[in-house]
């Protein structure tokens, strides 16, 4: 019966690897994605109440396909489809797009959590559409959203190792393969395992506590 053992000299050699991977990869895949689908869920959400209702059912039937596929057959199909694209911009792509259609849900919630006074007002003001949505509604619906636009955040964060399906090198395949050379798995991926709840904890704690504060 094998029994357990830790090799801190391995767990040293592993850390900065890791580190390095997650500023690197993961982390970066996790910002820019989390860019991408904040602006695209509010124009998603935007489009969705504009549009002509005929366009504005296929756009949410469309958004409802990405919602409801997995993320790594969206990684693979995109991979098969833009072979001229690096895995990077593809994951870039993949996780922007997919959380964009949660993102635009929590956008639409937030917009129509605006009293409809407010809208009343600004019709009565004579203000133009575009600036009733710059000016009045789309920054009250951002203070609502804040708080689930973050916890959204969070999760494209926990699925960037799905990315392994299109070669995506980021914390846990380099964790993987680390163990792999050096023979100690147990000791990588403990040590990405505790890196990842290093940085969501926190920010997840961080989210709690904003909600909280806004919803007074």
């Amino acid at each position: 019966m094998n029994s357990f053992s830790w090799d801190w000299e391995a767990a040293g050699e592993a850390f900065p690897v890791l580190l390095r991977s997650f500023v690197e990869i993961t982390l970066l895949l996790t910002v820019v994605g989390t860019i991408i689908a904040a602006v695209l869920g509010l124009i998603w959400a935007l489009a969705l109440r504009e549009l002509p209702t005929p366009i504005a059912k296929v756009l949410a039937w469309v958004l409802d396909v990405i919602r409801m596929t997995p993320l790594p057959l969206q990684a693979f199909f995109l991979y098969y489809v833009f072979v001229q694209l690096d895995v990077m911009t593809i994951a870039y792509i993949v996780l922007g797009v997919h959380y964009s259609t949660y993102m635009a849900e929590s956008y639409r919630a937030g917009i129509e959590s605006i009293r409809k006074g407010q809208w009343e007002a600004a019709t009565a003001l004579s203000l133009p559409k575009g600036r009733t949505w710059r000016a009045v509604i789309i920054p009250q619906a951002l203070r609502a959203t804040l708080p689930s636009l973050g916890n959204w955040s969070i999760a494209m964060f926990k699925d960037t190792p799905f990315l392994i399906v299109i070669g995506v090198a980021e914390m846990v395949t380099q964790a993987r393969r680390f163990g792999a050379n050096e023979f100690t798995y147990v000791e990588a991926f403990t040590i990405a395992g505790l890196i990842f709840l290093a940085a969501s904890y926190p920010t997840a704690v961080l989210m709690r506590r904003m909600e909280k504060k806004l919803a007074y």
